[in-house]
C-alpha cells in the first residue's frame, strides 16, 4: 500500500496505433508492413505493463492517431486505464498538449513504448525526482533522443523548435533547460528499437523472446 502522504506522480504513455505501414516503419524491410505492427503492438503492451508494475498513478495511454484501435479499447477495459486522443501536429505539440493537460493535477512522467529496456524502478526513480523539488527528469536514449521526459509543470520552450526524431534532441532540450533556468536531473542512458540495427540487438540480448511473428 502506497503512502497516502506521497505526491503522487501520473504516467503518460504516448503511442500509434498499430497499423501496418503506419507504425514501426523503418522495420518494414526485416518484418513486413504486418510484421512490423506486430512488434509495435507487441511493444504498447508491455509498456503498459512495465508502467502499472510501477508505483506511479494514474497511468494513461495517449494514442495516435486516436484511441478507436481495438488494441487500445482492450488494454483499457482490462487495465482500467483512461485513453485520449493525441492532438494534431508534431511531436512536440501533442507531448505539450499531454503535459498541459496532466500537470494540472500534479508531476507527470511520460513515455513512449520503443524502449525494451526501461524498468518499474526507472519509473520510480524518476517520479522520487520530480518529488525531491528537480523542475524536469529525463531519461536520455543512446541515439541522441530521450526515453523520458517528466515536468512539473508545462514547459512549451522544450517543445518548440526541437529536431524530433533527430540525434540533436537531447541536446537541444538541455540549451533549452539551460535557458529556462529549470533544475533537471538525468538518469543513464537506455537505448531504444528505431531501426533493424536495433531489432537485432534486442534479439540478440533475448528481449524479444515472447514476441512472434
Amino acid at each position: 500500500m502506497r503512502d497516502a502522504a506521497i505526491e503522487p506522480v501520473q504516467l503518460a504513455i504516448f503511442t500509434k496505433a498499430p497499423v501496418a505501414g503506419y507504425a514501426k516503419t523503418r522495420l518494414i524491410s526485416a518484418l513486413g508492413a504486418e510484421g512490423a505492427a506486430d512488434l509495435h503492438a507487441f511493444f504498447v503492451k508491455r509498456a503498459v505493463e512495465t508502467a502499472l508494475s510501477s508505483s506511479q498513478r494514474p497511468v494513461t495511454l495517449w494514442c495516435a492517431p486516436d484511441a478507436s484501435h481495438e488494441l487500445f479499447q482492450s488494454l483499457r477495459k482490462v487495465y482500467g486505464i483512461e485513453t485520449f486522443d493525441q492532438i494534431e501536429g508534431d511531436l512536440g505539440a501533442r507531448m505539450l498538449d499531454a503535459f498541459v493537460r496532466l500537470t494540472a493535477r500534479g508531476p507527470t512522467l511520460l513515455i513512449g513504448t520503443d524502449c525494451p529496456v526501461l524498468s518499474a524502478a526507472d519509473l520510480d526513480r524518476c517520479a522520487s525526482a520530480l518529488r525531491d523539488g528537480a523542475d524536469a527528469v529525463f531519461i536520455p536514449a543512446e541515439d541522441g533522443g530521450y526515453v523520458l521526459i517528466g515536468l512539473r509543470q508545462p514547459q512549451r520552450r522544450l517543445f518548440e523548435g526541437i529536431a524530433f526524431g533527430t540525434d540533436a534532441v537531447m541536446g537541444q532540450t538541455r540549451a533549452r533547460l539551460r535557458e529556462l533556468g529549470l533544475r533537471a536531473i538525468e538518469t543513464d542512458a537506455l537505448w531504444d528499437i528505431d531501426t533493424v540495427a536495433d531489432y537485432e540487438r534486442a534479439r540478440s540480448e533475448g528481449l524479444l523472446s515472447e514476441f512472434r511473428l
